[in-house]
């Protein structure tokens, strides 16, 4: 059985380096799409809206193609979307971002899609992953934001990095997900569309 393409509807390199821990080649395409929340959307209705609407987005030009969606957003102790911690963009914006979430509870929320462009079938998921933070001082958030600069990250913070100092803990099924990509739950998608990960041929149908 040949192995369907598979497309990233993202043009986060995070994102990309996840994916390619699969061992299954892919492509990634830039999704347009519009990520301004709904009137009263919670965070994961939106995650997972994001995550259909930027596979969709990508959909015409891989009409053969199984295209994988993924969308994220952070609130503080499970806040509603009106206070949802988005990507900071600026040096002032992600330290406020840090300081509102020293000591306390931010949870993560990462919509996933597989799209299987012939058939218009989906298969959508919203995987939650909490981050307890330390009591950070503003001299430590100042220098943790100068250094890592974590200005295109949901949360200020880059978990891959340096930002693995700012937590106590990390509560999830998959850390991944906390990364933007949820691969358990992805391997499960994919399975469901036919593709067994591990004994897939490694080349593009």
């Amino acid at each position: 059985m040949i192995t369907p393409q598979l497309v990233l509807a993202s043009t986060s390199p995070f994102r990309r380096e996840l994916l390619a821990r699969l061992g299954l080649p892919f492509e990634a395409a830039a999704p347009d799409v519009d990520e301004t929340p709904l009137p009263g959307e919670d965070a994961e209705r939106l995650v997972v809206r994001l995550a259909e609407a930027k596979a969709r987005a990508v959909a015409a030009q891989y009409p053969h193609a199984l295209i994988i969606g993924s969308d994220q957003v952070a609130g503080l102790d499970g806040a509603p979307a009106d206070e949802i911690l988005g990507k900071p963009g600026s040096r002032a914006r992600a330290i406020e971002q840090l300081t509102r979430a020293s000591g306390r509870r931010v949870v993560f929320r990462t919509g996933l899609c597989l799209l299987r462009a012939e058939d218009g079938m989906t298969q959508t998921a919203c995987e939650l992953f909490q981050v307890h933070f330390r009591r950070l001082t503003a001299a430590q958030i100042a220098a943790y934001v100068d250094r890592e600069q974590p200005f295109g990250c949901a949360g200020s913070f880059k978990s891959e990095g340096l930002g693995i100092t700012l937590f106590e803990r990390l509560t999830g099924a998959d850390p991944n997900a906390l990364v933007g990509l949820p691969l358990i739950r992805l391997v499960d998608m994919l399975a469901a569309a036919g593709v067994d990960v591990l004994t897939a041929p490694r080349h593009l149908g």
